[in-house]
């Protein structure tokens, strides 16, 4: 019973509403504004933004979601819904909404729809397994900014990361197994996470060592060498220095190694979206076979399975549990 009246907000980095490129030039303009994001002088950033990034991207950027688009719409949204759907029939009496960072539904209308139920106390749950100020600060500061308008506002609870959390790792293990099940076990499997300039790190973002303990966790957990997973990191913009090692330039190379096989699985996004689904799967798979490679296979986000509701559900309840005791 939700004696409490909490409430959920999953919350995701967002998407363009169509993949035409009005929809993602305005996706992108708000999405690279935002200083968590690029945090450069916003007197520098933003004639780069307005005069070189969105002209010259928008229009590419469209074309890419063009060739993942889903009929129900893009699949970081599609997915996202069937995750709220899922979870809200598993806590029965909780309400969960689905707000994204930049783009619809937003986290305005989201907490909106939440506080209109009498949600006295508010579980942000940003669907980013590993931390970072790129992205989960972000969803923090989001959420902060759309408080402000309120007189009254919830008791906040904020889901920093699950990056360790048992369920997460399970979940991901059985993902893999299941890849394994059906193409056998590859020369290498690659744990690909999206990039934050180097920089970030430098300077006190813990990303990389969550993406590390996430590593050392689901390494120790699955039926397969150690000394066969390898880690590199995807999705680099700009011209800085990104973690490293690159997936792109990881791929390209193992071929030369002998390396003929690979399975790919992308451990920190929770949905599949342009980064997975055109990035990896269909860019970095070209480039494995163009190098030489036989064998890509792309293991999907955990997305609306089972293993990941329960993860989910296990998030919250651990929250409600603690907080009614």
């Amino acid at each position: 019973m939700n004696n409490g009246k909490y409430g959920v907000l999953l919350v995701n980095l967002g998407t363009p509403d169509k993949p035409t490129t009005k929809a993602v030039r305005r996706y992108l303009a708000e999405f690279l504004s935002d200083k968590r994001v690029i945090d450069l002088s916003r007197f520098i950033w933003k004639p780069i933004l307005y005069g070189f990034v969105l002209p010259l991207r928008s229009s590419r950027v469209a074309k890419l979601y063009q060739k993942i688009w889903m009929d129900e719409g893009s699949p970081l949204l599609v997915y996202g819904r069937r995750q709220q759907k899922l979870l809200a029939e598993r806590l029965a009496d909780i309400p969960v909404e689905l707000g994204m960072n930049y783009g619809s539904p937003s986290l305005e209308q989201a907490i909106d729809n939440l506080l209109k139920q009498n949600v006295e106390q508010l579980i942000v749950l940003p669907l980013y397994p590993q931390y970072s100020s790129s992205s989960s600060a972000a969803v923090f500061d989001g959420v902060s900014q759309v408080l402000q308008k309120y007189r009254t506002i919830p008791g906040i609870h904020f889901i920093r990361s699950y990056a360790d959390h048992p369920a997460y790792i399970s979940a991901l293990k059985e993902t893999i197994e299941q890849s394994f099940d059906k193409h056998g076990q590859p020369d290498r499997l690659l744990f690909s996470y999206h990039s934050i300039p180097q920089r970030y790190a430098d300077t006190g973002d813990i990303y990389a060592e969550q993406c590390k303990l996430t590593t050392r966790l689901l390494k120790q957990a699955i039926n397969y060498p150690a000394e066969r997973v390898m880690v590199a990191y995807q999705s680099r913009f700009g011209r800085e220095q990104w973690l490293t090692p690159y997936m792109d330039q990881t791929v390209k190379s193992l071929p030369n190694q002998g390396v003929k096989h690979i399975q790919v699985i992308c451990p920190g996004f929770s949905s599949d979206c342009l980064e997975t689904l055109e990035e990896i799967k269909q860019l970095n798979k070209e480039i494995f076979l163009s190098a030489g490679g036989e064998k890509f296979e792309y293991i999907p986000a955990l997305n609306d399975n089972t293993s990941h509701i329960l993860l989910l559900e296990a998030l919250v309840n651990g929250f409600v549990r603690n907080g009614n005791e």
